[in-house]
């Protein structure tokens, strides 16, 4: 019979409580074997209550006098979700056995298959033994043998056994996978969730690669199991070659510990402790690392200068970190957070690579933010960890020069009702600094002739608190053209408690013709800025050919405001508005400070262009063009402050420079744009980027050339110009070669440079990189090595990639 249910006569029911046994049996028994972390007996009695069972077979023949249930031809079982198939069945009350034979296939609830020639199992579920065994799990890892046996129901063991997490090659299912472990027994013990090889190779590409005698490992599907992590290994120039061994401690679902200890060839035993803890709502981390250098002098330059922090010349240098970090979620709309580092010097964790604190700016903050739909709230505490590595003094002590900003705060809230028909919206910020050193830059060496005055911090503390308002309404008309007028209003308090040092240092700069302003510091002020605005776009759409279409939008705005109260003196400090940019992107801003401490003021107008175009071949291009003028009032560029923003931007005259954006885009991974700044009288360039970039098969490039014009009161006084470049391609379907590398024109110095090639497939990766950096005052060479191994389901061993793997 085919897919029916059994009668309700007394041998149907007898044959659906043998059938339902046996596929208890099977489930009992066989499903553990891939799954290696669930428990025998939990994987027979997983079983929705009132389910069915249906089966279906093209014979199912009783036999009274043997006490044997059997079905042959087709036979499949479905009970509970959980399936099975084979050829023939047979169940033998008398011995408790039940027998599958060709073709045999199980298939659990959760998608994990296991396939055989012939199944034979006791109805314990605690023995039973396996011929040409062959297990897919859910994961895509794989499991084969010559036969399996289970024994006392936590013990499986595979005879002849070999593991894979690679896919079988469809077009050559018996090629071969990229990296398999062939074993003589693997034991899997049900119990402490651990899987153990006894003479194994580990076979690469089909090649024996090594010969393991015995090993264990976790239970693949086991997230979390004490032992030993898979090691890495990696070289730098002033640290010598390292080999990482780390060890984790699983010691409850909710914490766990991983200790690492590294030695380097040149300085020594390194030890690294992590300890990680979850909560419903959250989880945090404590992160400790130490060393006792053997080798300080090792960052030596061959002029004799110190490239590390204060580590020369003391055999006994003992350097260390301890770093936390945690997120928490107070409810659906509060966070609270917090990323702390605190080390012995400026640049421990950059030198030796203390993952999630290395980088070249680590930034320490506690914080409190929430959010509700547009509005935004944010209060945090920072310090910022310069951990830079040069030689240069002056840039050094950098690290000693940032504030403790206690605290920052940020309010937005817009409402979500019209205000006159307009959207409203409210803005807060407020911050207080402490500096304990003056942070400026008097005649620093790469600019020994010219005097270089930029105060970038004062010694003490200052404090603001900024709102603002800001309403906007659109209006359209018949003819296209948009309108949007708009009003703004800023008021700021703020108070200074600057040290002798630093008025001294404010004096010296008023001092200097070139910067031409008076030093009238004050201890406190109030001010207000309030603006009227008119935007106007006519955005124009066309077809020049059937199947593209261009959209050109002249575009104008007139602000009205008064002049920048202060301004053209150094009354204040800029703490949070040093960094300006004037381009395409910035033309159409209200303000073109980046921060709240300098305010744009005076009227002004900006007027440009802007356009978009798609066609039908999958083409597009962007455009963006335009100027602006100071039309009325002071303006705000020309007048220096402690860092002399504003001077070189191309708005410090009352015609500013054109700025201009043009970008193309392809179907086929091309792309390129260029954008500048060009003298309003001459034309001629102040500052350019270009780039361009292809991904695809099988190369991939990019380039990029940035130009800036000299600035000799940052610094600069010559032209800067550099060049990067970087290319990828695949020799063949997973193998790639890839260098990147970045070339200073005007110091005609390679500053950086890498290449490395990598092997990637679906269950292996392989990556090796070298790179080079070097100092643009000495021209040191910093040279470090990388690779990483990843085998699925094993684990990585190596180092962690570098960045010059960017081309994908």
């Amino acid at each position: 019979m085919r897919e029916a249910f059994l009668p309700s006569s007394r041998q149907a029911h007898l044959a659906r409580l043998y059938a339902a046994s046996a596929l208890a049996c099977l489930l009992a028994c066989a499903v553990p074997l891939p799954a290696f972390a669930q428990e025998v007996g939990k994987m027979a009695t997983n079983v929705p209550s009132g389910s069915q069972m249906l089966l279906a077979a093209d014979t199912l023949v009783y036999n009274n006098d043997n006490q044997t249930v059997t079905a042959v031809g087709g036979v499949q079982i479905d009970y509970g979700g959980n399936r099975l198939v084979a050829q023939k069945v047979i169940y033998d009350r008398n011995t408790k056995r039940m027998v599958a034979t060709g073709n045999v296939e199980i298939v659990n609830s959760d998608g994990t298959k296991i396939n055989s020639q012939h199944i034979d199992i006791t109805d314990d579920f605690a023995d039973g033994f396996v011929n040409a065994l062959r297990v897919e799990t859910i994961d895509k890892a794989y499991f084969a043998a010559e036969s399996a046996e289970r024994m006392g129901g936590v013990l499986t063991t595979f005879h002849n056994g070999v593991y894979t997490a690679c896919e079988p090659c469809e077009d050559k299912p018996d090629k071969a996978p990229t990296w398999r472990v062939k074993a003589r027994k693997i034991i899997w013990n049900g119990e402490k969730k651990t899987v153990r090889f006894e003479n194994a190779n580990f076979e690469f590409f089909g090649f024996p690669l090594a010969y393991l005698p015995a090993f264990e490992i976790a239970d693949p599907t086991v997230k979390r199991k004490s032992g030993f992590l898979i090691p890495g290994i990696s070289y730098n120039s002033h640290l010598g070659y390292s080999v990482k061994v780390p060890y984790y401690f699983a010691l409850s679902p909710t914490y766990d510990l991983t200790v690492s200890g590294s030695g380097y060839t040149k300085q020594g035993f390194l030890g690294e402790a992590e300890w990680r803890q979850r909560f419903n709502n959250g989880e945090y981390s404590l992160k400790i690392a130490g060393i006792q250098q053997r080798d300080p002098d090792a960052f030596i330059d061959r002029a004799g200068r110190n490239v590390d922090s204060g580590t020369a010349g003391d055999p006994n240098k003992l350097r260390g970190m301890m770093g936390t970090q945690g997120q928490f979620a107070i409810n659906e709309r509060w966070n609270f957070g917090w990323d702390v580092l605190l080390q012995t010097d400026k640049n421990f964790s950059s030198t030796y690579n203390i993952d999630k604190y290395n980088g070249s700016i680590h930034r320490s903050t506690v914080y409190l933010t929430g959010l509700n739909g547009r509005n935004y709230f944010d209060v945090r505490a920072m310090h910022f960890d310069v951990q830079e590595n040069t030689l240069n003094s002056n840039i050094a002590a950098r690290s000693n020069q940032q504030p403790w900003v206690l605290p920052s705060l940020d309010y937005a809230y817009i409402p979500d009702a019209p205000v006159a028909g307009g959207q409203l919206s409210l803005n807060v910020n407020t911050r207080v600094l402490h500096r304990d050193e003056l942070d400026q830059t008097f005649n620093v060496p790469y600019n020994a002739g010219t005097p270089v005055q930029r105060v970038r911090g004062i010694e003490g503390e200052s404090g603001r608190l900024t709102t603002a308002a800001e309403w906007k309404r659109t209006f359209v008309t018949d003819d296209g053209l948009v309108l949007t007028p708009l009003l703004a209003l800023q008021g700021d308090v703020n108070y200074l408690n600057a040290s002798s040092g630093s008025l001294a240092a404010v004096n010296q700069m008023a001092a200097n013709p070139l910067i031409n302003a008076n030093d009238d510091m004050r201890s406190s002020f109030a001010r207000y800025m309030a603006t009227a605005g008119l935007e106007m776009r006519w955005p124009l759409l066309f077809s020049m050919t059937s199947g593209s279409s261009h959209v050109v939008e002249p575009m104008a705005q007139l602000f009205l405001r008064p002049n920048e109260q202060y301004v053209g003196g150094l009354a204040i400090p800029n703490e949070d508005a040093q960094s300006m940019v004037f381009d395409a992107t910035t033309l159409f801003e209200r303000d073109k400070f980046s921060g709240y401490d300098r305010i744009e003021g005076g009227s002004r107008a900006n007027v440009g262009f802007r356009y978009s175009g798609s066609y039908i071949n999958g083409w597009g291009t962007n455009a963006i063009f335009g100027q602006s003028y100071q039309i009325g009032g002071e303006n705000s560029f020309a007048a220096p402050d402690l860092v002399n923003v504003g001077a070189y931007s191309g708005l410090q005259d009352t015609k500013s420079d054109y700025v201009g954006l043009f970008g193309i885009s392809s179907p086929n991974g091309f792309a390129a744009s260029v954008s500048g700044r060009f003298d309003e009288q001459t034309f001629e360039v102040r500052r350019t980027e270009v780039k361009a970039a292809y991904s695809g098969l099988p190369v991939s490039l990019s380039a990029k050339y940035a130009f800036i014009q000299a600035q000799p009161l940052y610094g600069f006084t010559t032209d800067r110009h550099e060049v990067t470049l970087g290319a990828s391609t695949h020799l063949a379907e997973n193998w790639r070669v890839f260098g990147t590398g970045t070339y200073d024109l005007q110091q005609s110095l390679l500053v950086k440079d890498g290449v490395g090639f990598a092997y990637n497939d679906s269950c292996f990766t392989y990556l090796m990189t070298y790179s080079q950096s070097r100092d643009l005052n000495t021209r040191e060479v910093t040279q470090s090595i990388g690779f990483n191994l990843s085998f699925r389901t094993l684990g990585d061993f190596g180092s962690s990639t570098t960045a010059i793997d960017s081309i994908q």
